[in-house]
């Protein structure tokens, strides 16, 4: 008589082996998804004022001066989506900048919110534009702006239109230009602005940038400064300026990062909103 054949030990220490194997295979958690690569280009129309300061400035301590003398502002961009606007006035928080426009291909989905919220709140707010000078020349750009929410309006509550020249997020610093040609195009830019709204726009930008791609150029002393340093003073200013209109003193302030002071009391941001 025909006896079924014995399973071998090994024969059954060899297919538990791959029983355990295949379960492990289908039952192990998925590998962690990789961290973004802090190096990578950024999307087209997320830049934002200050973008750069910090990899190029670095970020060395606060001011001192009081908000009595120097009204406390922000700026915010997409990336702070719906900002709180109640509790940065009620932390004496007096004026706000959004970002509008960039280029002639983005507007900031969040602007409405940010533009009329910090409005409704009592604050005096105004909007910028993040300059790319390599894609269109500055008159078309300056239009972009005006028409998307840069424009200006007299009654004191609404200030002038910022262009935010700096590092170029998306490649070369100097946007592929010559200081002779940086120059030209921001002429053009603050020109078509002033056509436009009948008010000189103000320059948003950092020392070393401006000492890199405009060749240290200081012929825009009449058009008002908003110089971007974080650290305890606002430092050198730009060739050509001998005083700030506004200073970014830090991204790493309450609620939404960027953090600002104006070159006086709450009177001089009236004054400079009624032109």
């Amino acid at each position: 008589m025909h006896r079924p054949e014995r399973i071998r030990p090994r024969r059954l220490f060899l297919v538990g082996l791959l029983l355990t194997a295949f379960s492990l295979l289908h039952t192990a958690p998925a590998p962690a998804a990789e961290a973004p690569d802090a190096t990578a280009t950024p999307a087209r129309g997320s830049a934002h004022m200050g973008m750069g300061v910090v990899a190029h400035d670095g970020e060395d301590g606060m001011p001192t001066g009081t908000r009595a003398t120097q009204a406390e502002g922000v700026d915010v961009a997409s990336y702070q989506g719906n900002v709180a606007w109640p509790t940065l006035w009620n932390s004496g928080v007096r004026w706000a900048y959004s970002k509008a426009s960039e280029g002639t291909y983005y507007t900031n989905p969040y602007f409405s919110q940010q533009y009329s919220g910090s409005y409704d709140v009592g604050m005096i707010r105004g909007a910028y534009h993040f300059a790319t000078p390599d894609t269109t020349n500055g008159a078309t750009q300056a239009d972009y702006f005006v028409d998307h929410g840069g424009g200006w309006s007299k009654g004191g509550r609404t200030l002038p239109g910022v262009l935010d020249i700096e590092w170029n997020p998306y490649g070369d610093a100097c946007f592929d230009k010559t200081p002779g040609a940086m120059v030209s195009w921001i002429r053009d830019f603050l020109n078509q602005y002033k056509a436009r709204t009948g008010r000189q726009a103000v320059i948003y930008t950092a020392t070393s940038w401006w000492n890199q791609c405009t060749g240290s150029y200081a012929g825009f002393s009449a058009t008002p400064l908003w110089v971007a340093r974080y650290a305890s003073t606002a430092g050198t200013l730009p060739a050509g300026w001998s005083t700030y209109t506004m200073w970014q003193y830090t991204s790493s302030g309450p609620t939404v990062g960027d953090h600002d002071r104006f070159d006086g009391a709450l009177d001089r941001v009236q004054a400079l909103a009624n032109g």
